[in-house]
This record gives structure tokens, sequence and C-alpha cells, in this order.
């Protein structure tokens, strides 16, 4: 949830961030008047109740001719208590659902607008170019005896594959690599569940607009993560966290899974869009006011990895309405794609501010005079950042950029000590 004291007090700044991504400026009124009437609900119960414990004194001490009315009167109090605590109950609820639908605050300079209307920060590299006829990454995997699609449909259906062969050895020397690069930068590396709990994964946002992109299992009341962000935000859920060091930074290796629902059609071919995959997900908790420059640093390590992998690649600055729930900012990192002429986004890295920490009663001390949170003051939700550091999808960059006419593909040289140094994938016979 937003911040209430925000929301009470400058409506019309929520109500301009709901714009920009494209919602009602009607869900701001609704949240006011719902947030309105619980305080209401809650002040006559409180009322009551006082009111009520007050009667009880005097019944303790009326006479025995009063006690009799004084009697009636507590019954009809705590009738009367009865309703105003079920009101209370009613009234948060419709809080609560009407809070839900106010996303988080965007950042000033995020651009408004959708999918199309982001914006490019910058370029790195010349897209590749052949004086051949390149190959997708299907083809070259298939050649290379890297992907198996056609079994992998056999064994679970469509969007399913196998990684084999080299193509197995490529994403365990790629997911590595990004895992000593973020131990490099002080991550702490993590294995995390990738089931949880309805509260982790509604506190990050993700049953909200995008729940159908989530598989559940019914009869355990348990979600599969389509990110370890998830595991890695509800890791100190209802927990006081000490930033006096500084901030917090984790680093999860997991399996992830998305039905991909509402992409009927969409790159049906290779391994862009499948339902399971590999990634390396970052995940930070900091204050409030190193948030941003902690999403910068996010950034710059996801660019170095494409860099010493010799991807091209833009940076772009989503727009808000395609953020998410959850993001006040999120920048995207697309690698040029050769066979599709296009970039397709590789990683994306996302402020969070505090939201999810609302949302989980993640919290931290902030330090009486400045610095680094640690102070003995109240406590204040800390901010949470996350972004991906390698993932499967990045193999298929990687084979159609350093193909060659032969359909071999070089392995560029930071990938070779986890491939026993092996510089070159050769196609199988």
């Amino acid at each position: 949830m937003i911040d209430l004291a925000l929301l009470r007090d400058n409506p019309d700044l929520v109500k301009r961030s709901q714009e920009a991504r494209g919602e009602s400026p009607e869900t701001v009124d609704a949240a006011v008047a719902a947030d309105r009437a619980r305080r209401a609900a809650i002040t006559a119960f409180e009322e009551l109740r006082a009111e009520q414990n007050a009667h009880g004194k005097l019944v303790a001490r009326a006479s025995k001719e009063d006690k009799p009315a004084l009697v009636a009167q507590a019954k009809d109090l705590s009738d009367r208590v009865k309703v105003a605590q079920l009101a209370v109950t009613d009234a948060e609820a419709a809080a609560d659902e009407a809070l839900a639908r106010i996303e988080n605050i965007v950042i000033d300079g995020v651009p408004a607008g959708g999918e199309e209307d982001f914006v490019t920060l910058r370029t790195h590299g010349e897209p590749a170019s052949f004086d051949f006829a390149p190959r997708d990454h299907l083809a070259l995997g298939e050649k290379l005896g890297a992907i198996d699609m056609e079994r992998g449909t056999k064994v679970s259906g469509s969007r399913f594959y196998f990684l084999t062969g080299i193509g197995a050895r490529l994403e365990y020397a790629l997911m590595s690599l990004a895992l000593q690069r973020a131990v490099d930068a002080g991550f702490i590396p993590m294995i995390p569940p990738t089931l949880v709990r309805p509260e982790v994964m509604r506190g990050t946002g993700f049953l909200g607009q995008h729940a159908d992109e989530v598989y559940k299992l019914e009869a355990d009341d348990l979600y599969l993560v389509g990110t370890s962000e998830v595991p890695l935000a509800g890791y100190h859920m209802g927990e006081i966290i000490d930033l006096t060091a500084g901030a917090k930074r984790y680093a999860g290796w997991s399996t992830c899974y998305r039905r991909e629902a509402g992409s009927y059609g969409k790159d049906t071919r290779g391994i862009i869009r499948v339902h399971q995959f590999n990634k390396l997900e970052m995940f930070v908790y900091t204050t409030p006011e190193d948030a941003e420059a902690e999403h910068l640093r996010l950034v710059a390590l996801q660019e170095q990895m494409l860099q010493d992998l010799g991807l091209s690649y833009r940076v772009i600055d989503v727009a808000a309405g395609d953020l998410g729930s959850s993001a006040a900012r999120k920048y995207d990192v697309e690698a040029w794609v050769p066979t599709q002429d296009a970039y397709r986004e590789l990683t994306s890295t996302s402020n969070c501010t505090t939201y999810q920490a609302r949302r989980l009663d993640v919290r931290y001390r902030p330090a009486l005079e400045g610095g680094s949170g640690g102070g003995a003051g109240k406590t204040a939700p800390v901010a949470t950042l996350n972004g991906t550091l390698a993932t499967t999808r990045w193999i298929v960059a990687i084979l159609e950029t350093h193909q060659r006419e032969d359909g071999s593909v070089v392995i560029p040289e930071v990938l070779r000590p986890y491939l026993g140094g092996l510089s070159v994938a050769e196609p199988i016979a």
C-alpha cells in the first residue's frame, strides 16, 4: 500500500500518479472515502467501548435496587458494541479493497503512457551484422545440440523445452558468472523456495492485475514464483531490520514459472517466452533516501554483464502504465536480437520504494541525525529494489550475436572459464 498520510494530505499527487499509469483518478477518491469511513467506524467503536467500560464500573458500585436497570443498559451497550465492531471489520475490509487499487506512486520524470511510450536513455554497441543469412537461436540451438523444443513439448506441453549439451552448460556458465559478479558486488547468495504463501505473493504485488500469470497449487494454497524477487521480499517479512551498516543485498538463484496468459501466438518459436526458466535476481533492502542511487547501481551491474558478453543493447525508462503495481520506476535493458531485427528485454530493474515493505511490514529505525538507518527512534518502512542479472533468455542473444556461417558460435571470453576453456561451440554430427 502507499503511505496513508500521503493519500490523506496530498490526494492530487496520488491522482496524477494513477492517471500517468492509465488508471482512473476516481480510485483515489474511493480510497480516501473508504479510509475516512474506516477511521469513523473505529472512532465510534472506541467511544462505545469506553462508554461500556465506564458503565461496567457503575454496575459494580450500584445498589441492589439500581442494579437490574443498569444491567439491562449494559446488555444494550454490549449489543451496540458488537454491532460497532462488525462495522469496523466491514469498513476495514472495504478500505483494504479500495487501497489495493492504488498502485505505487511513480517517481518524478517517469514517462506517462503505456508499453510503447518508453524513453530510450542510451544504447551500447553496434547491432550485429553478417555477410551470410543468420540463423535464429532455435535453429542454432538445434544445430549445436543445445535446445530441444520438440521433446520439451512432448513431455510437458507448449512453451517447454530441454536445454541439452552445450545449451545446459551455457546456462550454468551464465548463471555462475552472474552469481560471482553479484557476490563480488556485496550480495549474499541465496537459493530461495519457489513456492510461497498467498500473503507473500500478494505483498509483492503479483496477485493484482497480473494474477493470471501465476501458477497456484490449490490443494496447498501455495504459489509458484515467477521470480525470486517474491521469496526474497518475504525473507524479512514482519521484521525490523538493521541498516546501520548499509543496504542488505541478496542474490537469489531459482527456477521461475509463468503461465504466459494472454500471450497466445506471441514468441511461440524458441525460448524467448516460456513457462519455466532459471534466473539470478538481485534484491535490495535499503533506506528510502538511498533507493534511487541503489537503482542506478543495479543497472550498472546489468550493463557491465551485457557488455562483457559482447551484446549490443539499449536502456529504456519504462512508461508508468507498463510498470506493474509495485514499481515506482523501472529500467529495462534490451539486447539486440539479429534475426528479429529488434531489441528484446533481457533484464529489468525496479525501484519499489516503500510499497512492498508496507504490505509485508518490513521496517528499520532511521538514524536520528541523518546517515544510514539504525537509530533508536520510531520505525519506518524500508525501500526495496530488484533486478535481473542473468536468465535463460540471455542465451537467445548470445547464440544469435556470436554465430558463424557454419552454425558454430563463439563463446564470450568471460564464460570460457566456466566451460573448461571452450572458445567455440561447434555443430554436432
